[in-house]
């Protein structure tokens, strides 16, 4: 979700935004839509566009890993301190997941089991990939250099070689090399078995979710070498075409007649499938960034950039008002139209939210002297 950092990038708080939209829109239409209506044409489509929030969260939290870990680097922190900035940020993430769990936990008291509490969601993934690209980068810095340039190469090199091993072996340990010998949550975290015994497809394990993190990290640190930032435009472009050679190599390789595993899941498992989502978020990603530089991104107010710079608080919330006991429709009880005005009011709400939260963020000290000060008068 959301990281902090001194200067914000419009584009990256924009692709945030978006990938909170999406995320609403597929949670909205599949809490609500009842009867038939599941079965239409409409709510694959809707369910089709959910399969982008999870890569585009986990691949903007390594870009931002990224240009954290190189501005501290360019200031002359030491290798040990960005480290445990970085990690520190990604073991937070990790709490508020299992905080997240708990709240949902109490809040379905009665009707949730004790193994929700350990169930491997988004969050999770995202802290637990932090904690991964912190110490990738810091791996990347054994040998004491200071060069900024060298490190940015050392960890583009490390982060793409993670990200294909992650993809690799993805396969192989969501079937024939599944860790049963550890205990099922902790398995859950390597394949998403849960309690299952054999991984669901709707958790969020390491395997393949953490590479889209080490995509986005080499991402990061390839937009802050120095022809990148001198050429900005050009870079960002060139991002956008590799992510359609991605795209187009992943679904090429899917089509050969040779598959080198014994069960091939293109939907869920597939490096060719993670060829394919990675290029179409490297696409959004410069489509943001077109938007926010030649569009109406950035012209006076815009919902998304406010929804993603509080991505974290927005997902949080709009959860219970979609699927838990404040739900503001009936669960699978309604049509198209009025699943569609749910959303609406779901997404007015959390923008409103996130306007809210960004206008007081920091400013808790101000508040707090405002009504200190009324109390007195």
């Amino acid at each position: 979700m959301a990281e902090r950092t001194t200067t914000r990038v419009a584009y990256i708080d924009w692709v945030r935004g978006f990938a909170c939209l999406m995320m609403f829109q597929t949670h909205c239409y599949d809490a609500w839509l009842g009867g038939t209506v599941r079965a239409s044409g409409f709510f694959k489509l809707s369910q089709l566009g959910g399969t982008l929030p999870a890569p585009l969260f986990l691949f903007l939290a390594g870009v931002s890993c990224a240009l954290v870990t190189d501005r501290l680097r360019q200031k002359g922190m030491k290798a040990n301190e960005i480290a445990r900035t970085t990690i520190l940020r990604g073991g937070e993430v990790f709490l508020l997941a299992l905080l997240f769990r708990l709240q949902e936990f109490l809040l379905g008291m009665g009707r949730a089991p004790w193994t929700d509490l350990l169930r491997v969601d988004i969050l999770n993934a995202i802290g637990l990939s932090l904690v991964m690209t912190g110490l990738a980068c810091r791996i990347a810095a054994v040998g004491g250099t200071d060069d900024v340039s060298r490190l940015r190469r050392r960890s583009i090199g490390i982060a793409v070689a993670i990200a294909a091993v992650v993809a690799i072996v993805t396969p192989p340990l969501w079937t024939n090399w599944q860790p049963h010998w550890r205990a099922w949550w902790l398995e859950s975290y390597i394949n998403g078995v849960h309690t299952f015994g054999t991984p669901q497809p709707w958790l969020f394990p390491l395997f393949p979710w953490a590479a889209f993190a080490f995509a986005g990290l080499a991402a990061g640190f390839l937009l802050q070498t120095d022809w990148a930032r001198q050429k900005e435009t050009a870079a960002m472009f060139l991002a956008g075409v590799g992510g359609v050679a991605l795209a187009a190599l992943g679904i090429w390789l899917d089509a050969r007649p040779v598959q080198l595993y014994a069960v091939h899941d293109f939907w869920h498992t597939s490096p060719n499938f993670f060829l394919v989502r990675t290029g179409v978020v490297m696409v959004i990603l410069f489509a943001g960034y077109a938007w926010c530089r030649w569009g109406a991104g950035q012209w006076g107010f815009s919902p998304l950039i406010e929804l993603g710079k509080s991505s974290l608080l927005v997902y949080w919330v709009h959860i219970e008002f979609v699927y838990g006991g404040l739900s503001i429709l009936p669960k699978r009880g309604v049509g198209i139209g009025a699943a569609t005005v749910g959303l609406l009011a779901i997404f007015t709400a959390m923008t409103m939210l996130a306007i809210f939260r960004n206008k007081f963020q920091g400013r808790a000290g101000e508040i707090v002297a405002f009504f200190r000060r009324a109390v007195r008068a």
